[in-house]
């Protein structure tokens, strides 16, 4: 795998190495030691799936509040999404800015999203599936997240929203 730093401060892009062949490839797409020789949480709870049956669908920005933060590896498995993620560590360098990537079935690319960070994602094709590993299990009255049109942020987003539930237009703007 090749881990790209991102210009969030602990954020990755990680590709995979396929090993092709006449039958077609092969990947590591995780592996506990390479995460922690990069710093990287390594602990996998949950595994979790979202399908999403329209283009323009958004879906965030959601994180978990301490104790229980996670940090995801999130991977497009069919479709392609417009994947962002927030630094809301306080404390960061890059605190309140976003970063944007395009993850795909067809680059098979993964983003590695730290503790801390607001994470959410656009449905750019109709039947997209994205698939996460999460490092801690949902706690529900941890769950949070910030708007994904708050104004702090400026997420520039490439389609119109066209599905995006209740919860998701309720959270509040960050202070």
């Amino acid at each position: 795998m090749k881990f790209q730093p991102l210009s969030l401060t602990g954020a990755y892009l990680i590709e995979p190495e396929p090993i092709a062949d006449e039958r077609g490839c092969f990947a590591r797409i995780f592996c506990r030691q390479q995460f922690q020789d990069k710093g990287l949480n390594p602990n996998l709870e949950q595994c979790s799936i979202s399908f999403n049956h329209r283009k323009g669908t958004l879906r965030g920005m959601h994180f978990q509040k301490a104790p229980h933060a996670e940090s995801k590896l999130v991977r497009c498995t069919k479709g392609v999404i417009y994947d962002v993620i927030i630094d809301l560590r306080v404390d960061s360098p890059t605190y309140k800015k976003w970063e944007a990537i395009l993850l795909s079935a067809e680059n098979r690319s993964m983003l590695y999203v730290p503790e801390g960070f607001a994470h959410g994602f656009q449905t750019l094709v109709d039947n997209t599936e994205v698939f996460y590993q999460i490092s801690s299990p949902f706690v529900p009255e941890c769950a949070s997240g910030v708007r994904w049109n708050d104004p702090a942020f400026k997420i520039a987003w490439p389609e119109e929203v066209t599905v995006i539930s209740a919860k998701d237009q309720r959270y509040e703007s960050l202070p």
